[in-house]
């Protein structure tokens, strides 16, 4: 049925709306699609509603190409099966928590992997019955810090989300192909351009892990390519580690005064007149503090060493302490470690001599890949207006772990040795997960397979 534009519910913006920041919200809020209801709320309108209809539509078509079939869960779920998958505490303040009259806890799903899984276990006994895929439109909940970019990154978003089941590996590898290569008929489809990357799992758990991605200047993801088909979000990149240098004939480790040096410039400087050298800031190591906020609330201190030319990526560190909390150390932090130098701390190790001192606070020390066993560095002496050179990793300190949490640049070596990539700026369009078998065990998903045994069931995720 024909509906008259003068008879439409429909009204457009002359100018754009104060709170609209990016260009796709603001011509969505000025052509009448959506309306705002709050911080990262939208009602959808008419003409919002037959768009979204219309990409429903193919998502739907792909879905039953790839063999999923569809099926609905509530928005209200209880607070056990999440508990039970430690998902409960891991969302931490992402999740909306709410109680009914009698007190019991839930929550708003922001995904449904539990409900998925008791689904399945509840219907499904035997390998006879796999290998299935099942997938849901369905509005998702989390309470983003800062929705600021309208649909982008709301707080209420509508999602479309599959999971497979199978017994073995190899199914598990066949049913993520099949949907892999329904996202990219739906966005070739849509007409969107995509860029698959690698990608971390986050709090979704499960190994092989890949993002489509819109490369626009919008997007709030940053990735890496290059001209020979690498490409992984930043979260993900893997620095390509040097290889081991002999150190046998290095000179010794030398401490020497450097007052007023408690940034990296300014010891770059220092270093060059009184070393006689021609250092950089590649040269130096930098020895970061940041404390970590475990999930039952405790804290801990630990102390990361990059190049000095490095600096940490805020995303890359919360992937990589994740499901910690991370920020910087504050000052109670320093004044509570006074072996810990603000300005001018050194490598720092809980099982070993550095530079002639024992560590004695117990704090982890971690360092960059770059950080390999034989590299000579300009660092802290972890004395106040003193530096040391000629500090050797591997000689002279050895660290707790190493940890990749320093920013990708333009240029980096592919770990895959597929040459330099360059940095883009992407929106996530479409996640794909190979769960295994995390959601399962923890759930208990089991079938009897061929001999009559009972095995874990194997899963995927998927969403758009």
């Amino acid at each position: 049925m024909v509906t008259r534009l003068s008879k439409f519910f429909l009204r457009t913006l002359r100018e754009d709306p104060a709170e609209a920041e990016v260009t796709s919200h603001k011509l969505l809020l000025r052509a009448g699609y959506i309306r705002r209801q709050a911080s990262g709320i939208f009602a959808w309108l008419p003409l919002g509603l037959r768009v979204k209809a219309k990409i429903e539509t193919v998502i739907r078509d792909e879905m039953a190409n790839a063999g999923a079939q569809e099926v609905h869960f509530p928005a209200l779920m209880p607070r056990e099966a999440y508990e039970a998958t430690g998902r409960w505490d891991e969302y931490g303040d992402l999740l909306f928590r709410l109680q009914d009259r009698k007190g019991g806890d839930y929550l708003l799903a922001p995904t449904h992997e539990e409900a998925f899984t008791l689904l399945v276990k509840d219907l499904y006994s035997s390998y006879k019955d796999l290998p299935l895929s099942l997938y849901q439109i369905q509005d998702k909940y989390r309470d983003e810090a800062r929705p600021r970019a309208g649909l982008l990154r709301g707080r209420e978003f509508t999602m479309k989300d599959a999971y497979s089941f199978d017994v073995s590996d190899e199914g598990l590898e066949a049913s993520y192909m099949a949907q892999r290569d329904a996202y990219e008929r739906i966005f070739q489809r849509l007409g969107l351009e995509y860029v698959i990357v690698q990608a971390d799992a986050g709090a979704m758990g499960g190994s092989r892990s890949e993002e489509f991605l819109h490369p626009t200047p919008v997007g709030e993801d940053t990735f890496v390519r290059n001209d020979s088909g690498y490409a992984a979000n930043v979260e993900a990149f893997t620095t390509a580690v040097p290889d081991t240098v002999p150190f046998g004939d290095a000179p010794e480790a030398t401490i020497f005064d450097s007052p007023n040096t408690p940034t990296i410039d300014t010891l770059v400087a220092h270093s060059n007149a009184v070393l006689d050298g021609e250092y950089t800031a590649a040269d130096t190591l930098k020895n970061v503090v940041l404390a970590l906020t475990h999930l039952d609330g405790t804290r801990e201190l630990v102390v990361v060493g990059i190049p000095g030319d490095r600096e940490v990526d805020e995303k890359r560190a919360e992937v990589a302490f994740a499901p910690a909390e991370v920020s910087t150390a504050n000052d109670d932090d320093f004044e509570n470690n006074p072996l810990l130098v603000k300005g001018y701390i050194g490598p720092w190790s809980t099982t070993g001599a550095v530079l002639g001192e024992e560590s004695a606070t117990g704090i982890r020390y971690l360092v960059d890949p770059r950080v390999s066993e034989g590299t000579s560095w300009i660092t802290g002496a972890n004395v106040d207006q003193k530096h040391a050179y000629s500090v050797v990793a591997g000689r002279d300190f050895t660290a707790d772990g190493i940890i990749e949490i320093a920013n990708v640049r333009d240029g980096d070596p592919a770990p895959d040795g597929s040459g330099p990539v360059s940095l883009a700026r992407g929106m996530e369009i479409g996640h794909v997960f190979q769960l295994g078998r995390k959601y399962a065990e923890a759930l208990g998903l089991k079938v009897l397979n061929e001999n009559g045994k009972l095995v874990t069931v194997t899963m995927g995720s998927y969403g758009i």
